[in-house]
């Protein structure tokens, strides 16, 4: 999210998070001040091997609750911004790319240092690419860390993620998939997401059981 407007009016469909992009090869970047938001709605910036110290200035400039690493950040690096930011109850998501397969022993050393982990689609942009990946790939979760489904998730997606859900909750994992990234297949111009149409998708997850 960038436009002013476009915020307001995506803040009344009462989301969870709400991306910011801190970077500057990014066509979402963020480079004004936004408007006020409700602190129901997690404000998180996304950050691409940005500094530590770049990233705790946009924390106090834009008073974010959550942080998106989307880049190589590493497991040293992870620890380093959590002692930085240990008093301030900021949520760390660690973004991960998927495609056809994954090797999750990756994620053992960031099992201390991230609230949460975040599957994106590996393509040729950092996020937007639009397509998503093979979610079957997931079923071999095998972390307690809850994460974050994410890569090219559009309007037709409302029923495989059903199907991924009810897999998670029938192996007694449901808590792992703890919630939808939605990006580029939302919008009418990157960072200008399309209401309507998000407002239709929660309702057509809103009715799944």
């Amino acid at each position: 999210m960038k436009n002013p407007e476009n915020i307001r009016e995506i803040i009344k469909l009462q989301p969870d998070y709400m991306g910011l992009i801190f970077y500057e090869k990014s066509p979402r970047f963020v480079e004004e001040k936004i408007p006020e938001v409700s602190s129901e709605v997690k404000k998180t910036g996304v950050f691409v091997n940005a500094s530590i110290d770049f990233i705790l200035n946009k924390i106090e400039e834009y008073q974010l609750q959550a942080i998106q690493l989307h880049g190589g950040e590493s497991a040293v690096f992870c620890h380093e911004l959590k002692k930085r930011l240990q008093d301030n109850n900021v949520e760390i998501i660690k973004v991960f790319s998927v495609k056809d397969e994954f090797d999750f022993a990756v994620l053992k050393d960031f099992e201390s240092v991230v609230n949460y982990f975040l599957f994106d689609t590996k393509g040729k942009n950092k996020g937007g690419n639009g397509i998503t990946f093979n979610w079957k790939v997931l079923k071999k979760y095998p972390s307690t860390i809850p994460f974050f489904l994410s890569g090219g998730i559009g309007p037709d997606e409302a029923e495989e993620i059903k199907k991924l859900a009810e897999w998670f909750q029938q192996n007694k994992k449901e808590e792992l998939l703890y919630a939808i990234d939605l990006n580029s297949r939302f919008e009418d111009a990157p960072g200008l997401k399309n209401a309507e149409t998000l407002k239709s998708f929660k309702q057509r997850m809103l009715k799944i059981e």
